[in-house]
């Protein structure tokens, strides 16, 4: 594969995890008027519930970012994977960088 390929393989990954986490998130932000459900009473299976999130967020995004570098590897092909892996959180940093400047600027949604 080209370069060029792995620079948009990378940016579509890392785009498929900004979706992700902002689906996500909006979710959770409004899960009250989704779900019609008031805060509940402290109940032992909130945490085990975030806890198990947390777990599926950590398998999902990690099958985005390093799915196909670690393919790529396994394959022989190293330099292609360090290449496609870095891009991949170099674009992951870009987009931590503009949403940070969006909160900054005082924007809100």
């Amino acid at each position: 594969m080209k370069p060029r390929n792995y620079i948009i393989q990378s940016f579509l990954s890392s785009f498929g995890v900004l979706l992700y986490v902002s689906s996500l998130m909006w979710v959770i932000f409004h899960s009250e008027q989704l779900f019609g459900a008031k805060a509940q009473e402290p109940n032992f299976l909130i945490p085990v519930m975030m806890l198990l999130l947390f777990i599926v967020s950590a398998c999902i995004t990690g099958g985005l970012v390093l799915g196909r570098p670690l393919h790529l590897y396994l394959s022989g092909l190293k330099k292609e994977a360090f290449t496609l892996l870095f891009s991949t959180i170099g674009w992951l940093v870009l987009f931590l960088a503009l949403v940070a400047g969006t909160l900054l600027s005082g924007v809100r949604f």
